[in-house]
């Protein structure tokens, strides 16, 4: 009866410690990193992360995907010029872009023999006690299965990103996957994203602008250092990264900015080594 019931029960950060350096890790690709200028979408750079996420999963570590793009990806397939300005063509782009994701997703990860699973949140579900614990057992069920979840905010119903971006729990895809992280008891959350990681100043007007590449502490400065919002077919800008760090840091999970041309650098990452910048949670600064 015990062995059976540690088996089903859902395994914490504590409880994985013991294996050597199994990690639970929560990667987030922002749609920079997913579409083409045109917004249609980038499927060399869309194989190249399956690849390695299953190659990953492969090595024993668990893995969840928070995914941009629904909107972008649902614009170009709908053939319209632009992204929609209005909020229920939005969010009719989102339903059609995360149909075509998800298409893509589990043909790509099929060809590695690797199962995925959609899921869908709005900030009601973590919000409310009762159905983040529902979540939680999801998640649990599910990498304990071997699957890779895929998560996206449900903007087809909600409008916190899409609309306003100032929803108390979400309007980012750098918060949520942040909140998952913390929901799941990640070891380590990885922010693919259009840039190297975070700077003492914009490289763009700064040539000699240094990369820092271990933050332990969340100071004026380093919140100082954030700029505005990214590209114009994504909505995190380091800001919301800055805001994503806080919440994984203050839930025990370290997390790493990085960039999401080098896929293969999530090797790097997950085995420590200096790449991006990484955020340091509490109690592991000396390390």
């Amino acid at each position: 009866g015990v062995l059976y019931w540690e088996k089903i029960t859902p395994m914490g950060r504590e409880d994985r410690k013991m294996e050597e350096k199994k990690l639970r890790v929560v990667v987030k690709v922002g749609t920079s990193t997913l579409t083409h200028d045109s917004g249609s979408l980038d499927l060399r750079s869309m194989e190249r992360l399956a690849r390695t996420l299953a190659d990953l999963h492969g090595l024993g570590h668990e893995v969840i995907l928070v995914s941009s793009g629904a909107i972008a990806v649902g614009t170009e397939k709908l053939g319209l010029s632009e992204r929609p300005r209005e909020l229920r063509v939005k969010q009719a782009a989102a339903a059609v872009g995360q149909c075509r994701m998800m298409h893509i997703y589990d043909k790509l990860f099929g060809e590695y023999n690797q199962s995925v699973a959609q899921i869908l949140l709005t900030g009601d579900d973590v919000e409310d006690p009762a159905r983040a614990e529902h979540l939680r057992g999801t998640f649990s069920a599910l990498l304990e299965m071997g699957v890779i979840p895929v998560v996206n905010e449900n903007d087809s119903v909600s409008s916190a990103e899409i609309e306003t971006g100032h929803h108390k729990v979400l309007g980012d895809n750098d918060t949520l996957s942040a909140i998952v992280a913390g929901l799941c008891e990640a070891d380590l959350l990885i922010l693919l994203s259009d840039i190297d990681g975070l700077y003492d100043a914009d490289p763009k007007t700064h040539p000699k602008a240094r990369l820092l590449h271990r933050v332990t502490e969340l100071t004026p400065e380093i919140l100082e250092m954030a700029g505005g919002a990214g590209t114009w077919r994504g909505t995190g800008g380091m800001a919301t990264k800055l805001s994503a760090a806080k919440i994984a840091m203050e839930a025990g999970c370290d997390m790493v900015i990085t960039n999401g041309a080098r896929t293969e650098d999530l090797y790097g990452i997950v085995a420590g080594e200096d790449i991006g910048t990484r955020f340091v949670a509490g109690g592991k600064a000396a390390l």
